[in-house]
């Protein structure tokens, strides 16, 4: 199974972004949540978390009678290495789609600064400076 099956089932995304949160879980929490959100049962829960480990996505280690659960960074790696020669079609438009956010970042700044100056355009002038008097001359 290639890591983007893997990654294709929502129920696996889950239980991975649930070890990625907490970086380690036992699997009867892992259980819990998912079957609460999916509503599939507990051995259904543990053939996903089976599919992770098989594929370098998950790992598990004995503490006494529970088995704690973690990422395992071979899996996401591997889907990454795969989806690196696609990037040239999104980042170009992520990279514009930051330079649109900065720029309402500091249009939002810029309006906020003229809000906040005072309104009386002579409170914010200059001092005016004086005419010499007949002692200063």
């Amino acid at each position: 199974m290639h890591a983007l099956d893997v990654l294709g089932d929502p129920v696996r995304r889950r239980i991975l972004e649930l070890l990625a949160d907490d970086g380690e879980r036992g699997a009867g929490e892992v259980g819990e949540i998912v079957q609460r959100e999916f509503g599939i049962s507990q051995p259904a829960v543990s053939q996903h978390l089976r599919v992770l480990r098989e594929h370098g996505f998950a790992t598990v280690r004995a503490e006494g009678r529970r088995r704690l659960y973690a990422l395992d960074p071979r899996g996401p790696r591997e889907a990454r290495e795969w989806l690196t020669p696609f990037e040239r079609f999104w980042l170009p438009t992520l990279d514009a789609l930051g330079t649109e956010l900065a720029r309402g970042r500091r249009a939002r700044r810029l309006a906020a600064d003229r809000a906040a100056a005072p309104t009386d355009p002579a409170a914010g002038a200059p001092p005016v400076a004086s005419t010499p008097t007949e002692k200063e001359t």
